[in-house]
């Protein structure tokens, strides 16, 4: 039951958030205003309800060194999909036509913020850190990878292709930055990074969610394995390479400080009898 109430409660604010954040979008201030109650009322029940049900400190969401995650996690979202960007430039396929909207980046920053929080709450904070209780660091990340690929399938433009890579490089880097730091800040800034660079910046589609009107108005030609196609530049080759090299880093890091759990029978079968109680 502890589990049924954790993703309950989860879940309920981020459709909730989401929806009424989508209701609004054309209105960038609305926009802004709603992402960050939608990020306020997410930490603050996953906080509740996880530090109610299962008895302890949420360390995860601990504000000490909360700010400084969220700026690393930032800056390496920004810088990655700069270059998923900038290799896409060079083979020219992604052609800036002008300036696009400032008001439309605002809005933007509160639609990603959003997200962003809220599902890094659902997936790293609550799909991979239980699934890892009993299954280890590698099948927690490979199976919480795959659920958040096949979740992007329910978008507009959504592709078998983009819901791989983003398994691939999203999913996977994002539970391995968790593993690395055991905080959600770090992928919170990473995830918000990668999503608003991606679109309020470089004016790309977002996991196939249509057109977006950021700081460029630009678009993007050429082999879909390269541009990502109606998905976006998630789909591209580059996307995934970086996503897979960043995976790997943050991997070496959490091993390199004792924070990979490996799978163990005993632990597995104590964590599924504490979840279901």
């Amino acid at each position: 039951m502890k589990l049924v109430w954790q993703i309950l409660a989860v879940v309920a604010v981020a459709a909730v958030g989401g929806q009424s954040v989508t209701a609004v979008q054309d209105n960038p201030w609305l926009s802004l205003l709603l992402g960050g109650l939608t990020v306020v009322l997410s930490v603050f029940v996953y906080q509740w309800v996880v530090g109610r049900t299962e008895r302890r400190q949420v360390t995860e969401l601990a504000r000490e060194g909360a700010r400084g995650s969220l700026l690393r996690g930032l800056a390496i979202g920004v810088a990655m999909f700069g270059c998923v960007i900038a290799n896409i430039y060079f083979l020219g396929d992604y052609e800036v036509h002008g300036f696009g909207s400032l008001t439309g980046a605002i809005g933007l920053v509160g639609f990603m913020a959003g997200a962003a929080v809220t599902e890094e709450l659902m997936f790293r904070g609550l799909l991979f850190r239980l699934v890892e209780r009993g299954l280890g660091t590698y099948i927690a990340l490979a199976l919480s990878g795959v659920v958040f690929g096949a979740a992007h399938l329910l978008n507009e433009d959504a592709t078998l292709l983009g819901a791989v890579a983003i398994a691939i490089e999203a999913g996977g880097m994002l539970a391995a930055a968790y593993a690395a730091t055991r905080s959600l800040w770090l992928p919170i800034g990473l995830h918000f990074g990668w999503n608003f660079a991606e679109s309020g910046i470089f004016g790309a589609e977002v996991s196939g969610n249509g057109d977006t009107h950021g700081l460029l108005d630009a678009s993007t030609s050429g082999a879909e394995l390269i541009t990502g196609g109606e998905f976006g530049p998630e789909a591209s080759v580059y996307s995934v390479l970086f996503g897979a090299l960043l995976t790997v880093a943050f991997l070496w890091l959490a091993r390199r400080r004792g924070h990979i759990v490996p799978r163990q029978r005993a632990e597995r079968v104590n964590a599924l009898a504490t979840l279901v109680r």
